[in-house]
């Protein structure tokens, strides 16, 4: 009976433990960025052999590889290859065009990593700034590979780090301070060319590795409050001057190799020994005297091996040291250099210097007062002419706009440059696409109107992106489709969400839509105006200077919209809450009218988000109407307040038009509270007025967007002024 159980318990464990395998799984954003890795450090043999159905969490693991999972997290991967300095020029990194940053972007997108090693693997390049992304992160082993350059000082803020491991690469320069690192335990830099100091550490360290490196200084007293140390090897470098008295008897020390450096003197005699430790090599320096007690060849610690070969050192086995007078000659020859006599140099430098930059201003200044007497008179005459129509200008009445004069608003060609930072406009394939989604997971669904969706993706390089789903009907002939691509591919601007490719997908049996355009734009992630306005924190930020920049930038990404290309592109659906700000605050325009070729009868994607809703107008119509959406977003800026209906615009147009007439006081309370004080009031004055001739209901008294940015301009170029003089609040 007994015998009848057996199998019957086997098989429910069985199906128990099968049943809790197939469970639990790897989220699907970590299990792509595994693919990413594995395609990033172009398939290594250890990750070899996965497919969509590989479960990472029960990964056999292996002395090449090991992942661990937490709650369905990964939380430690190992990858070891076979890529070393020691292997052939062909093998010993990756190829050319692997990039250690694209890597390091998709890995630090692991939160919940804690253990990283990849050893062996040719990684090559300087080490990213952005190392610091990993907050869990407490071991790191990027060993023996070809990173290059110093290591980033952003090493440091990564506070839960317990052991750092990049030794066997081609580093070089200072160590930076890693003293915020409290945890740090172990430090392995061998084999690089750092140097010239001793790293700053904290006193929770207990291995030091720094051999083989370009270290030249003397050994930190510091390092007497290391209690913790037990492991300390500096050898085969350039370290100078004597060895402490206390290192030896540091309470925990237990291996200790100061060989082939440039020591000198001799030790304290009456040193007493850490009765931990076991090894001491300090051969091939310049020592001279006798070794102390406990360390001598009557030292009572029988399990204790030192090696001080190559010396001066005398009492010993004088067949294997130097002569005295070897290391007193060689020790003089490696003393410090002065640091007086260094900054005495560096000076007689900057002096030298110094004089030759006076040499050339006087010349260029000669050459320069010639061309100035050339055009005085010119200069002169423009002058009058500015200030004339700067007079009129301000004579024009509040309600009508200033007179169109292409002469008198000469705006800086900035639209005409492309969005810095972004790759080449290009065309992408299906397949990346839906790499990109995770096939379109409903995870990453971000909107979705009645005929097409906005997914936010991320592509192999690790930048995170948004995928708009477009879906057009038939009629649309294949030379007006890559004609209107070709237009997508001119959409890029610094002050627009711009795109960065499309892929074109064709269905010739499909009975309703004959393509569908997939439209990959930058994401951006820092929040909308609206956010900047509303939160307490970010407004405390955002005071009149910053707002008139963030202004700026919309007035430009409207004129890039208007004149920037051709034709112009008008009904942009202007609205607050589709302008975003980048890291560094600067406003991009989202769901502008985007130039693709819908007819009548074409579905309308993302139910009017990115197409203009303005159908119905003509483009002169349509371009009043975006000046006229401009002005809305200029007066909630203003005001700092949320326009929820037609009738709250209505009366803060009427107030803005009362403050203009009524002076500064009636003005002061109208706007934005918690800009008080840092602006000047003809800045405030300026953009007030171009604000109220944006929302006129007469559309022919609209100014153009060049207009508009030319006041915005001239407002900001006040405030400057205002600002530099110390007189900001003078006239408030």
């Amino acid at each position: 009976m007994n015998n009848f159980w057996v199998p019957i318990c086997f098989l429910l464990l069985t199906l128990s433990i099968s049943s809790q395998i197939s469970t639990a799984q790897l989220s699907p954003s970590e299990v792509r960025i595994l693919f990413q890795v594995q395609k990033l450090l172009e398939y290594p043999e250890p990750l070899q052999g996965w497919t969509n159905w590989t479960n990472f969490c029960f990964l056999s693991p292996s002395p090449s590889l090991r992942i661990v999972c937490t709650n369905n997290r990964l939380t430690e991967l190992t990858v070891t290859g076979n890529k070393t300095k020691t292997s052939p020029p062909n093998q010993s990194t990756l190829s050319k065009s692997f990039s250690i940053d694209s890597l390091f972007t998709v890995l630090t997108k692991l939160s919940n990593l804690k253990s990283l090693s990849l050893v062996s693997l040719g990684l090559w390049g300087p080490l990213p700034t952005k190392i610091n992304r990993f907050w869990s992160l407490e071991t790191l082993n990027l060993s023996s590979n070809s990173i290059s350059g110093e290591i980033p000082a952003s090493l440091s803020s990564i506070k839960n780090l317990t052991s750092i491991n990049l030794a066997d690469n081609l580093l070089n320069g200072s160590v930076p301070d890693l003293r915020p690192l409290t945890f740090l335990q172990e430090i392995n830099l061998g084999n690089n060319t750092l140097g010239p100091g001793f790293p700053s550490l904290g006193d929770s360290i207990q291995i030091i590795v720094l051999r083989n490196n370009s270290m030249r200084s003397d050994i930190r007293t510091g390092l007497k409050n290391f209690d913790q140390l037990t492991k300390l090897d500096i050898s085969y470098n350039k370290f100078v001057g004597h060895i402490p008295s206390f290192l030896l008897s540091l309470p925990s020390i237990q291996f200790i190799n100061l060989s082939k450096n440039e020591l000198s003197g001799a030790l304290s005699s009456n040193v007493t020994c850490g009765k931990n430790l076991i090894v001491l090599d300090i051969s091939q320096n310049f020592l001279i005297g006798k070794l102390p007690t406990c360390v001598g060849s009557n030292s009572k610690a029988s399990n204790r091996t030192v090696l001080d070969s190559w010396n001066c050192l005398s009492g010993g086995n004088s067949k294997y040291q130097h002569p005295y007078s070897f290391c007193h000659k060689e020790a003089l020859a490696v003393k410090p250099p002065d640091e007086t006599a260094g900054k005495k140099e560096e000076n007689r430098t900057k002096l030298g210097v110094l004089l030759g930059v006076i040499g050339g201003i006087v010349g260029v200044a000669g050459v320069v007062g010639l061309l100035v007497l050339v055009i005085i008179k010119r200069a002169g005459k423009r002058e009058a002419e500015g200030r004339f129509d700067r007079t009129m200008a301000e004579k024009t009445s509040v309600r009508s706009s200033p007179k169109h004069n292409i002469n008198a608003r000469r705006v800086p060609q900035m639209m005409r440059l492309p969005t810095l930072g972004l790759p080449p406009y290009r065309g992408f394939t299906l397949e990346e696409i839906d790499d990109a989604t995770n096939n379109f997971d409903a995870a990453n669904l971000m909107a979705e109107g009645s005929h097409g969706q906005v997914y936010k993706g991320w592509l192999i390089d690790g930048s995170q992106v948004q995928v708009r789903c477009v879906k057009l009907k038939q009629k649309q002939l294949p030379q007006n489709l890559n004609q209107s691509m070709e237009g997508l591919s001119k959409m890029r601007h610094r002050h627009l969400v711009s795109l960065i490719g499309h892929c074109t997908v064709t269905y010739q049996d499909h009975p309703t839509a004959s393509s569908t355009v997939f439209i990959v734009l930058e994401n951006i992630t820092n929040g909308s105006l609206i956010d900047h306005l509303t939160d307490w924190r970010k407004k405390e930020w955002m005071k009149w200077p910053q707002r008139m920049a963030v202004t700026i930038g919309i007035a430009r990404g409207v004129q890039f919209l208007h004149t920037g290309v051709a034709p112009g592109i008008f009904g942009n659906n202007l609205k607050i809450e589709n302008i975003l700000l980048d890291e560094s605050v600067s406003a991009k325009i989202s769901n502008y009218n985007l130039p693709l070729p819908f007819q009548v009868g074409s579905e309308d994607p993302l139910n009017g988000q990115g197409i203009s809703s303005n159908s119905h107008l003509n483009s002169a119509e349509a371009e009043k109407e975006d000046i006229y959406q401009l002005g809305i977003i200029l007066l909630q800026v203003l005001t700092g307040r949320l326009i929820k209906s037609a009738t709250e615009l209505d009366e803060l147009r009427v107030q803005l038009e009362k403050g203009l007439m009524e002076g500064p006081s009636t003005l002061r309370e109208i706007v934005d509270s918690s800009m008080m004080g840092s602006f000047a009031y003809q800045s405030l004055k300026t953009a007030v007025e171009i604000t109220v001739n944006c929302l006129s209901r007469d559309l022919s008294k609209r100014p153009s967007i060049d207009n508009v940015l030319w006041n915005l301009q001239y407002s900001i170029q006040v405030q400057e002024g205002w600002t530099s003089s110390g007189n900001l609040s003078a006239q408030m």
